[in-house]
């Protein structure tokens, strides 16, 4: 059963992993090789201030780029709410990896040396398009979320709320099981619009994250126990990893989801890790940055500007970006990739 308010103590979320996460190719995430077709990238790392692009297709992504912020306050940074094209989820494989490699491209050309994609479904469906597209290294959030949880994971089951877009793909399902997770996966389609309305500590939340986080449990524990009567002799491929015991760890694997950690944290049994997709995510990027020398700094400490940019609705940008970023959005420039 999960409990409300409970009074013993909660592993709480994780910030840094307690291993050393690698993925399947043996990296750790953010430190593939650059495919794309310039063998140099811009000069943006060459002795000072690094500079980061950030995509979404929306104003979710914004709590990554809050975290970067936080971790590397210092580096530059430029974001791209691509919200003239959304929801992704709703497009074809090939249209969204067409669109993700746009607004790639977009911020490659207006100086960033490092991207990461803080969205689920192009990370889902468009990042091998992407690094192969441009010629600096490019992060996603699923591939982070999935190496936090198996550094924090002791059973080998974690449980995933995503949007129905993300669960239908997949993504965390078999980057989980690439690293030898069984991720049960559950679409939480009320979140977004609840996020957005600005209602992350009203009743009504509570009470529908309640129901999720339930069915949930309850599912991923259903679930494992006729996976293990149908077959208990099973033999777990690359992307199918039998889990028999209950997940011990929760990833929040949809960027929206960050606002409202802390009222998933009182729902959700001590022993139960929260995963935070937009911690993690900086946490690798910052890891990478070092590992790949890109993190010289100016010896200037003030933080630089962020440079905003959104192909519509600059208002409702300004609005919600304020929210999720944590400090206001003053100046968005709006821009068109095309159809």
């Amino acid at each position: 059963m999960i409990g409300v308010g409970r009074s013993s103590p909660r592993v709480s979320s994780v910030t840094a992993p307690e291993a050393e996460p690698v993925t399947e190719a043996g990296t750790e995430p953010g430190n593939e090789p650059r495919t794309g077709a310039r063998a140099e990238a811009p000069g943006e790392f060459s002795g000072r201030t690094p500079t980061i692009g950030v995509f979404d297709s929306g104003v979710g992504g914004l709590t990554v780029l809050r975290e970067l912020r936080r971790q590397l306050p210092q580096a530059r940074y430029l974001y791209l709410g691509d919200t003239a094209r959304l929801p992704y989820g709703s497009k074809s494989r090939a249209t969204i990896a067409r669109y993700a490699v746009e607004s790639a491209l977009f911020l490659v050309e207006r100086g960033a040396g490092y991207l990461v994609i803080a969205c689920n479904t192009a990370s889902a469906l468009a990042l091998d398009e992407i690094r192969a597209a441009v010629p600096v290294p490019v992060l996603g959030v699923i591939e982070t979320g999935a190496a936090a949880a198996r550094a924090r994971s002791r059973s080998g089951s974690v449980l995933v709320l995503a949007t129905s877009a993300t669960v239908a793909s997949h993504a965390y399902r078999a980057a989980c099981g690439s690293l030898g997770l069984c991720a049960y996966e559950k679409a939480c389609p009320l979140l977004v619009p609840l996020v957005e309305e600005g209602w992350t500590a009203h009743p009504v939340t509570r009470e529908v994250l309640r129901i999720y986080l339930a069915e949930a449990l309850a599912e991923a524990l259903a679930e494992a126990a006729a996976e293990s009567a149908a077959s208990p002799e099973h033999s777990p491929t690359l992307h199918q990893t039998p889990a028999r015991n209950p997940p011990d760890t929760l990833v929040l694997g949809c960027t929206h989801y960050p606002l409202l950690r802390s009222e998933i944290e009182a729902l959700t049994p001590p022993h139960m890790a929260v995963i935070d997709s937009a911690e993690v995510t900086a946490y690798f990027a910052v890891r990478a940055m070092d590992r790949l020398g890109l993190r010289a700094l100016d010896a200037n400490p003030a933080r630089p500007a962020i440079a905003f940019y959104a192909t519509d609705g600059v208002d409702r940008f300004r609005e919600l970006g304020s929210r999720f970023l944590g400090e206001p959005v003053e100046q968005v420039t709006l821009v068109d990739l095309g159809g």
